[in-house]
């Protein structure tokens, strides 16, 4: 376990090129689109397997502290719709920190259905594949859920496995993992896909001003 420093207030002074401090999720950053997303999700019949269309923007932050720790980062909007529907089928804000002292990976999620949650992991700076993971009842990568989600859809842990690859693209697969009652045992939510950069990221103001400034 790494051990923070005693003093918990003095902050580090942070590099303004957050694109250049990323490590591992380097390769995320930037806004990304796929039209061969694929979602399996409960129904009362079993399984529905579906195919979704997917646009995700990641965008660099100027760094982040908490006292002596420093996280640089990419702040995210997926959104998801189906082929034949304009109509959102999910849509998830948040934020990939990296830790460059500890060599961890945060993610938090966000989604309008009333639903947060916190996965986190470990990498190498250079590493091109990690997994994350949150729990239901953690304090430090946890899930929460409104009454009726706890009720009737409960999520008890989600993963989610990132790969970067070598022609610039990158994937993941995640596992949502729920409890849903009348059903013996717990039900795989799985989505998967392979993502395409369109648009470059934007430098964080600071960097911004930095490299005008040079």
């Amino acid at each position: 376990m790494y051990h923070y420093p005693a003093d918990i207030y003095t902050e580090p002074e942070p590099n303004a090129d957050t694109l250049a401090n990323l490590g591992p999720l380097s390769g995320m950053a930037g806004i990304w689109s796929s039209a061969a997303g694929q979602d399996v999700n409960p129904k009362p019949d079993g399984p529905e397997h579906q195919r979704f269309i997917e646009r995700y923007e990641l965008q660099p932050i100027d760094a982040q502290t908490n006292g002596p720790q420093l996280f640089y980062g990419l702040r995210y909007h997926t959104r998801i719709v189906k082929p034949d529907d304009p109509e959102t089928f999910h849509d998830q804000v948040g934020y990939w920190l990296w830790e460059p002292a500890t060599h961890a990976i945060l993610l938090t999620l966000s989604i309008p259905r009333g639903q947060t949650a916190m996965a986190t992991g470990q990498a190498s700076p250079d590493a091109k594949s990690f997994t994350l993971e949150a729990v239901r009842g953690s304090l430090t990568n946890g899930i929460v859920s409104n009454p009726f989600l706890e009720q009737a859809f409960r999520t008890d842990r989600f993963t989610i496995k990132v790969d970067i690859h070598a022609d610039g693209t990158w994937s993941y697969e995640q596992d949502t993992l729920l409890t849903i009652p009348g059903q013996t045992e717990a039900f795989h939510h799985t989505d998967r896909n392979r993502l395409h950069r369109i648009a470059e990221p934007t430098p964080n103001p600071t960097a911004l001003a930095a490299r005008q400034a040079a």
